[in-house]
């Protein structure tokens, strides 16, 4: 149960009330804003909290038991301080969320009504929804190893162990020509074999993705030409002479570990473990009853 302010139990007896939300979100970058539903700005906290933010609340949905409560808020894409842009790039995902209760007349008098952070983020034409998760939501994330036959180590951690920074393993290079909004040839990796960059980091040096990151699809040579394809398009489009450095990728198995890395003793995986294949194995006649796969 929550204590509420005196002065604000009081003006909530009165029966008629001015009451408004507001939210106060700092995003991973340390950025903090300060929205409200209400048609004025409110302060308080050392937090200015904007009208017409484009923001507006739904109920809030809570349980009694562990599952994660949820709160929606809805707003423009035309809003200044949030854009569609920064909502693609990814700015907004997962920022600390802190939902207000206040009585708009006295700021002063306000509850603290839950902490959460913005979750999944549903998009429209002229709109989009952030889901509003409550701090429940951590329980429900997977925790400790995984057993499974390849690596759960990311490439170039300190479980993992390999030098991404080593020249073997890093290249530098530039944009030479579009070819889709995720694909594109590059010069500076010539001395690198095809597949070499699938599963890396694409870390963009200049234009208008300069310090975004991606994860390369495949890394292809056709007739000389190094053509690299990203998983995902960038918020910002590709330009001819974007400059870029990438770190080499690995498909987490043993072979890749020892053959690329030479790092078969850091490997982080179970590659002995059965597989599904084990279930149909049995005993034969004159297979010497070995359980060996047939």
């Amino acid at each position: 149960m929550k204590s509420l302010n005196p002065a604000l139990q009081t003006h909530l007896n009165e029966g008629t009330t001015t009451l408004s939300w507001c939210w106060r979100i700092t995003r991973a970058d340390g950025v903090t804003f300060g929205f409200t539903d209400h048609d004025r700005t409110l302060s308080f906290d050392g937090t200015e909290f904007e009208p017409e933010s484009g923001l507006t609340a739904s109920e809030i949905r809570s349980g009694s038991d562990l599952s994660v409560d949820a709160q929606d808020a809805q707003g423009v894409l035309s809003s200044d301080r949030i854009t569609e842009t920064d909502i693609l790039d990814g700015r907004w995902d997962n920022a600390a969320v802190e939902v207000w209760r206040v009585n708009w007349a006295s700021p002063a008098q306000r509850v603290l009504l839950r902490r959460g952070a913005i979750g999944q983020i549903r998009r429209g034409r002229l709109a989009f929804v952030a889901e509003v998760r409550s701090l429940a939501h951590v329980l429900g994330q997977t925790v400790g190893r995984t057993f499974q036959a390849s690596c759960d180590a990311a490439l170039g951690d300190a479980r993992c162990g390999v030098n991404l920074e080593a020249t073997a393993f890093k290249g530098v290079g530039a944009v030479v020509d579009v070819l889709r909004d995720r694909a594109f040839t590059a010069s500076g990796l010539g001395t690198f074999e095809a597949g070499w960059f699938t599963f890396g980091l694409v870390e963009w040096t200049s234009g208008a993705n300069a310090v975004r990151r991606v994860e390369v699809l495949s890394h292809d040579l056709v007739d000389g030409v190094t053509i690299l394809t990203l998983l995902e398009a960038p918020v910002r489009p590709i330009t001819a002479t974007d400059a870029f450095v990438v770190r080499a990728g690995c498909d987490k198995r043993i072979a890749t570990c020892g053959t690329k890395f030479a790092n078969v003793a850091n490997f982080r995986g179970f590659p002995h473990i059965p597989g599904q294949d084990a279930v149909l194995r049995y005993a034969t006649k004159d297979g010497g009853h070995e359980g060996a796969v047939l």
